[in-house]
C-alpha cells in the first residue's frame, strides 16, 4: 500500500455518508479524484488488502437474528464440512481455529427461526454438532486499525 491506500484505509474506517454520491466526500478530504478513490478500493478488495467493503446491519433491529457458532471438524474432512457451511448464504466469518472447536462462524438471518434451521441444515449436512453461542450482551467497541507505513 502506498500513503493514498493507508490515507483511503484510514478514512473509510470512520464511515461513508449516505446520499447519491457516497465517495465525492471522502474523495475530496483525501484530494483524489472520485473514480480513483472507486478504482483503489476495488484493487485493495482484489488484491486481499481489504476482506470486505460494505454496510454493516444489525439483523436483530431488522427483525432477524444472529448467532455465533462453532463445531469440531476433523482435519481430514476440514475442507469439505467448510465448503458445506460456506454455501449457506446466512453463513459470514468463517474461521479455522487451532482449539478442540476448529471452525467458528457467524449465522446471520432474516427471521430469528432462521438461525436455528441453518444451524439444523448444517448439522445434517456435514455429520457434526453446531454449538450455537447467541449474544446474550451486546457492547460497542469503536475499533479502528490505522493501516502505517
Amino acid at each position: 500500500m502506498d500513503s493514498i491506500d493507508r490515507a483511503i484505509v484510514n478514512r473509510l474506517q470512520d464511515g461513508i455518508e449516505i446520499c447519491e454520491r457516497p465517495f465525492a466526500p471522502i474523495s475530496h478530504s483525501l484530494g483524489i479524484p472520485e473514480a480513483e478513490l472507486a478504482s483503489r478500493v476495488e484493487r485493495l478488495l482484489a488484491d486481499g488488502t481489504l476482506s470486505r467493503f460494505g454496510p454493516m446491519y444489525n439483523a436483530s433491529e431488522l427483525g432477524g437474528a444472529f448467532t455465533l457458532a462453532a463445531m469440531s471438524i476433523p482435519a481430514g474432512d476440514f475442507e469439505r464440512s467448510a465448503d458445506l457451511v460456506n454455501a449457506h448464504p446466512e453463513v459470514a466469518h468463517n474461521y479455522e481455529r487451532d482449539h478442540a472447536l476448529n471452525m467458528w462462524f457467524v449465522v446471520a438471518a432474516e427471521r430469528p427461526e432462521g438461525v436455528a434451521n441453518v444451524i439444523r441444515e448444517i448439522e445434517r449436512e456435514t455429520g457434526y454438532a453446531v454449538l450455537d453461542l447467541p449474544k446474550l450482551t451486546e457492547y460497542f467497541l469503536d475499533l479502528r486499525l490505522p493501516a502505517q507505513p
